[in-house]
């Protein structure tokens, strides 16, 4: 029978005495705990263990300190080692998590290479000269018969600019510095005045084109995705034969809408190329209910007798809610256009009354230049456009958001290409874009063997005989990880 240590009366009770002197140690072990009055039995000392500190290779990551509560859940008991061990395995797991993401992120911005656009200042110190590249082109197109397409013809790297077909499309509409000509069209009050900030900005498209060099075609699937500004656009490569491109752009701030729906037909022509655009280009002003449709020019690359490239061709600008309409000629470089006192980049047109026909301004000047235009009642003259103030000093995107970067986006599918290019390794250019093809056949002998079809992304598509029509599947355009970036 178990003696009871503790007197009748005294301030340590039986009832007290729960835990620690039921088992009490056996007859004959010193009891060294010296009690006080008013100390509860079964509260025994706990070795407080101080917070495990991280090794200095891990706090230079950044990781947070070790917080360790030695509080303990009611009625478990969890053991300070434990916490210890799974604080490790927590942080262990973040820290790997961290550097794998890094990793990835490093090797992504490796494979995304992202080229100057090409600027109005750029043409002089090019060194794509038509003393360059004559020679090649010529040798090129020795077995070609004139009036052949060449849309599927194949380029050596050393005659393809470092971007692809859909970002030319892309930088006509993002790439630009100073005044905002997008959103000018919204901004004006009058008709008239609206009309001829379209007739501005449509101007503003036309790029200065290397001769000799081509872009990449896009391959099917392939995006661009930009922002500049209040200016957000998406491309898509949504039919490969023939290559239709898709454009969607809106201006947050105005609320204008810009969709593309063009593809093009290169066709040789014995002494020059000449590329003609197919399809429509369509602005809305959401704000004033109007909606304005464009062509485009052709593109002439002349080999004889003198070498160069220009754009040229007639340009229609229609709006049908306000009978308000502008046509614009580009003049072609040639013989005859020297001797009427034209040369390289003229630009001549007019603005009228559709129904009426009645003119109210003329247009000329330089599309690389300046373009003027003339009240035909006042007489008065101003400056519309002015190419210096406006694509010079181009620069290329940058990456605000690496994460949301698709796999589809131009810069990536094209990198390694680029990358060749740039540094003039063109063995490693011509195996890089063998590959990219390679890969575009296989996908499409997959979906053929699968038997599925192909479905754009961000863009519905319909045939309508010879003519395609692309509807964007989004009223607008979100925000870009690759970004435009001010001064």
């Amino acid at each position: 029978m178990k003696k009871d240590t503790c007197k009748e009366g005294s301030s340590i009770s039986r009832n007290s005495s729960v835990g620690y002197y039921d088992e009490r140690m056996p007859e004959g072990v010193p009891f060294e705990w010296e009690m006080q009055p008013g100390t509860p039995i079964n509260t025994q000392p706990r070795e407080v263990v101080p917070p495990l500190s991280p090794p200095p290779a891990m706090l230079s990551l950044g990781l947070p300190k070790p917080s360790i509560s030695i509080e303990e859940p009611k009625n478990f008991v969890f053991p300070t080692k434990l916490k210890l061990r799974n604080w490790k395995h927590l942080h262990c797991k973040r820290y790997f998590s961290r550097l794998t993401n890094k990793m990835a992120e490093e090797e992504m911005r490796k494979h995304l290479v992202l080229a100057k656009p090409f600027s109005l200042e750029d043409e002089k110190d090019s060194e794509h000269t038509a003393s360059n590249v004559i020679r090649k082109i010529l040798s090129l197109f020795k077995t070609v018969r004139p009036g052949s397409d060449l849309t599927n013809f194949q380029l050596p790297p050393q005659l393809n600019l470092p971007r692809s077909q859909l970002q030319c499309y892309g930088e006509m509409v993002y790439s630009f510095v100073g005044q905002d000509l997008l959103g000018e069209c919204s901004r004006r009050d009058l008709p008239i005045e609206r009309l001829k900030s379209v007739v501005t900005w449509n101007i503003s498209t036309l790029r200065p084109v290397v001769f000799g060099m081509s872009p990449y075609n896009s391959v099917l699937g392939e995006t661009h995705h930009v922002s500049n500004g209040h200016i957000n656009v998406i491309a898509e490569q949504v039919v490969h034969h023939p290559p239709v491109s898709a454009l969607h752009a809106t201006h947050e701030q105005e609320n204008i809408d810009v969709t593309w729906c063009q593809y093009f037909t290169p066709k040789f022509r014995g002494a020059y190329v000449d590329v003609e655009v197919n399809g429509k280009r369509v602005m809305k002003l959401l704000n004033h209910k109007e909606t304005y449709e464009m062509d485009q020019p052709r593109l002439i690359m002349k080999f004889l007798p003198a070498p160069g490239a220009h754009w040229a061709g007639k340009v229609k600008i229609k709006c049908p809610e306000t009978d308000l309409e502008a046509e614009l000629h580009l003049i072609s470089d040639s013989f005859i256009e020297r001797l009427r006192g034209n040369n390289n980049r003229s630009i001549k047109g007019k603005i009228f009354e559709s129904s009426s026909g009645n003119q109210l301004y003329n247009i000329f000047g330089h599309w690389d230049r300046t373009v003027m235009a003339k009240n035909l009642k006042t007489g008065e003259l101003e400056v519309i456009y002015n190419a210096k103030e406006n694509i010079t000093g181009l620069k290329p995107p940058t990456i605000k958001n690496l994460q949301e970067v698709m796999e589809s986006e131009s810069t990536i599918v094209w990198s390694e290409v680029s990358e060749g290019i740039l540094k003039k390794d063109w063995e490693r250019a011509r195996e890089a874009k063998i590959l990219v093809e390679e890969k575009q056949r296989e996908a499409l002998k997959q979906r053929e063997a699968s038997g599925e079809s192909w479905v754009p992304k961000h863009f519905s598509v319909v045939k309508d005989g010879k003519d395609w029509h692309c509807t964007p599947l989004q009223p607008t355009v979100p925000r870009a990880p690759l970004v435009i970036t001010e001064k």
